[in-house]
């Protein structure tokens, strides 16, 4: 069998199948997201339109668009098209797929693989793909929603290009929802209904249409007029958080969540967390403020809050949301518990004030880049040269010596050690 599906569908079973198959669109021009990948003169866009697909591993979380475009690029090629999933398939199945491409081969027919889940298979299952990707004998699209650096042999990883997929934006998944809406036999459907599921679906359009088919069917057999925000809840089984990203309950939880937070409970601060993730804020948003709260309130008392907070950016950034939660509670629970100290903010501050009060004063020779004509000049001494890598030359500029910017608190205990000890060391000895 040469393909192992029809990308257009069957007329017979057209109006049967799911409204997320029915909507699933057949040209770029319909396709709704992934711009970075899709723009004027992309591979990947050119490899579509011409119907010349090279092998590559379609990345991304569920319902952003990886099969859709798989069927796009069958739909082009003059290739015979086979599908398989990794979740019921094995090596058989795979070397069953290279036989007839051998044979196809032959007659100067090519073909195309599409695999989904590639990363349920195991080493060995994917090394046997590498002979026939290697000699062009298939040209491979794996999909997969786990990065393929650490699900993917490297081997076969180096033979094919990756393209990451983003899950689709609220604004994206509602104009989905809206040109799915005039399809179905509900009367109306309410925009607090569409934005509800746009904004709940996180970023998943497939969970989003099946969720609104469910609310218009439900709401068909009932006799109701349309399909309403309380059919939307109970179809996508959670309830709406009434949540304004650009309203007063932005700035009031993230407000809530940052004072939780600092006062150390980690209940209040996971509940006000949960509220803005389930109200659909941006987690960029959120961790930037985690980020922010590890160096203002928590500071040198756990210097490690810094790390967490960052490391949970960076999870943001490259895992994204749904599975960017688990990062973001661990660093919320981190923060909360922390020992708490502002002292690091408190000596900017103080340090800003005297700046600010008495100007700049000069620095002092030793410590410029490099001598002035007319101006004292002296020799910096290096602290490493000295016991205990302590200098007793002058370090602040003339009229600032006797300035202490820095008091650590009680959260800082060895640190108030420490800069005393070095104080003691320094004191009367400075020049």
């Amino acid at each position: 069998m040469d393909t192992l599906f029809d990308p257009r569908g069957s007329a017979d079973d057209g109006e049967h199948r799911p409204l997320a198959a029915r909507m699933r669109p057949a040209s770029l021009e319909d396709f709704v997201g992934q711009e970075h990948l899709l723009g004027g003169g992309s591979a990947l866009r050119i490899a579509i339109e011409q119907g010349a697909p090279h092998s590559m591993l379609l990345y991304g979380p569920p319902g952003s668009g990886k099969t859709t475009l798989a069927r796009m690029l069958a739909n082009r090629t003059q290739a015979a098209f086979e599908q398989l999933s990794a979740v019921a398939a094995g090596r058989a199945e795979v070397r069953g797929v290279i036989e007839r491409a051998s044979h196809r081969r032959a007659s100067g027919t090519g073909t195309v693989f599409f695999l989904d889940e590639i990363h349920r298979f195991n080493k060995a299952q994917q090394d046997a793909l590498l002979p026939a990707v290697e000699e062009g004998l298939i040209t491979l699209i794996g999909a997969t929603t786990e990065n393929p650096a650490f699900e993917v042999n490297g081997a076969l990883l180096s033979r094919v290009r990756v393209y990451a997929l983003h899950a689709l934006s609220p604004e994206e998944v509602a104009r989905v929802l809206r040109r799915a809406a005039g399809t179905l036999p509900a009367t109306a459907i309410d925009e607090q209904a569409i934005e509800f599921l746009a904004a709940r679906s996180e970023g998943d359009a497939r969970t989003a249409l099946n969720a609104l088919e469910l609310a218009a069917a439900t709401a068909a057999e009932l006799g109701q007029p349309g399909v309403t925000l309380g059919r939307a809840e109970d179809a996508l089984q959670r309830r709406a958080v009434l949540y304004d990203k650009k309203g007063d309950q932005h700035y009031d939880y993230i407000s809530a969540w940052i004072k939780a937070t600092r006062g150390s409970d980690p209940d209040a601060s996971l509940y006000y967390l949960a509220v803005m993730l389930e109200g659909g804020e941006d987690p960029r948003f959120i961790v930037r403020r985690m980020v922010i709260l590890a160096s203002e309130d928590i500071g040198n008392a756990d210097p490690a809050a810094l790390s967490v907070a960052a490391a949970a950016a960076q999870a943001v950034e490259h895992v994204g949301l749904p599975e960017a939660r688990f990062a973001l509670a661990q660093a919320a629970i981190y923060l909360s518990l922390a020992p708490k100290s502002n002292a690091a903010g408190r000596a900017l501050a103080a340090a800003e004030r005297h700046v600010r009060e008495h100007g700049a004063a000069a620095v002092p020779a030793w410590l410029r880049s490099g001598p002035r004509p007319g101006q004292r000049t002296g020799s910096y001494e290096n602290p490493h040269e000295r016991p205990g890598h302590i200098s007793p030359q002058q370090l602040l500029p003339d009229g600032v010596i006797d300035e202490r910017f820095y008091e650590p608190d009680e959260a800082e205990r060895e640190l108030a050690r420490r800069v005393e000890q070095i104080r003691r060391a320094r004191a009367g000895r400075e020049r």
